[in-house]
């Protein structure tokens, strides 16, 4: 298919779920022809795409230097990725590649924050404890103790979005509001808010959630001088990228007994693990290893944007960049336009 012709033809799709499958399908059916692959995208999967003009990946997908040589030599010319995040693509090879690149500008805030506020109080009351208890028809209350949230304090990192949706919800709980952010959101100081710098966030909040971009600048902005300024029962969420915690420095602190929850949906490490049944392979990451060993830590794989409502508007998105790029037309979705 000539670029901008809007011609049909088949884009391979990587790293697609069971249930995200069939809402590709509906999507694409009538403007091209789609075919879903469960394997994500890496140096040894990228063969497969030898033929097709448009990729459709997902953030767990690699699109390093080798894997976009690769895609282009076979004769992709567009990368259609499935998030809002695309710190996984080297945007500068994809240009000098000529190769189109588009994400997923906005989806529902509201997935990720009211999942980011599911760990929290999942942490906080004890509720995967109290469940494994109850299959067992133990029926105690020992260690189960949570705090109410009314009354405390929640800092959120990143107020943009996302973190005015968590933050919304925290005003409903009856908490006192602290952010951080490079721009204050006037929706989120109007529920009282109060704007300081991460240092003193951190040092007097009860409830701390991460809503900020990955980038060099973010990269292990929770690091182990971080980690100490927080309470010692602070409650910890990252529901957006993995790399924004210095893993290594999260685990020493949790065995000095620090916090009295930490709630993570992503990880540092995530590529190659998470979104992957990994319960027959013995445990290589040694850090995730005995992260998951914490009674007070709950990790999910990356599962905060995962609802139908999401879901179909990241799924919609993507349709209409691919569309935009057919048609030769620009968006606020494209990384890399078209030269």
């Amino acid at each position: 298919m000539a670029p901008g012709t809007g011609a049909a033809s088949e884009i391979l799709a990587f790293g697609v779920q069971a249930d995200e499958k069939p809402m590709i399908e509906r999507a694409f059916q009538g403007h091209h022809e789609v075919r879903c692959l469960d394997v994500f995208l890496n140096e040894d999967t990228a063969p497969i795409a030898t033929g097709h003009e448009i990729v459709c990946t997902s953030v767990n997908c690699d699109l390093g230097s080798h894997v976009l040589q690769t895609l282009a030599a076979g004769g992709t010319r567009m990368v259609a990725q499935r998030s809002t995040g695309f710190n996984n693509i080297d945007l500068k090879v994809a240009q000098r590649l000529a190769m189109t690149v588009s994400r997923v500008s906005y989806y529902s805030p509201h997935s990720v924050a009211e999942f980011a506020w599911t760990l929290a109080m999942a942490v906080n009351r004890r509720i995967v404890r109290a469940s494994t208890r109850t299959r067992d028809f133990d029926f105690r209350l020992d260690g189960l103790m949570g705090r109410d949230m009314h009354g405390r304090t929640a800092g959120v990192l990143g107020t943009g979005k996302i973190g005015e949706a968590f933050a919304r919800i925290a005003h409903g709980f009856g908490m006192k509001l602290l952010g951080w952010d490079i721009a204050e959101n006037p929706a989120c100081m109007q529920l009282g808010m109060r704007y300081v710098p991460k240092e003193r966030l951190l040092a007097e909040s009860d409830l701390v959630s991460l809503h900020v971009p990955l980038m060099p600048e973010t990269s292990r902005l929770i690091d182990a001088y971080a980690l100490r300024s927080m309470k010692d029962d602070a409650i910890l969420v990252n529901s957006s990228r993995g790399g924004l915690i210095d893993t290594a420095a999260l685990v020493a602190e949790l065995r000095e007994g620090r916090f009295t929850g930490v709630g993570l949906d992503v990880y540092e490490a995530e590529a190659g693990l998470f979104f992957l049944d990994k319960s027959l392979h013995a445990v290589e990451d040694d850090t995730l290893a005995r992260l998951v060993t914490f009674p007070n830590v709950l990790v999910t794989s990356h599962q905060a944007y995962y609802t139908e409502d999401a879901v179909g508007q990241i799924v919609e998105a993507t349709l209409k960049n691919v569309l935009d790029y057919t048609a030769g037309r620009r968006s606020e979705n494209v990384l890399v336009p078209r030269n």
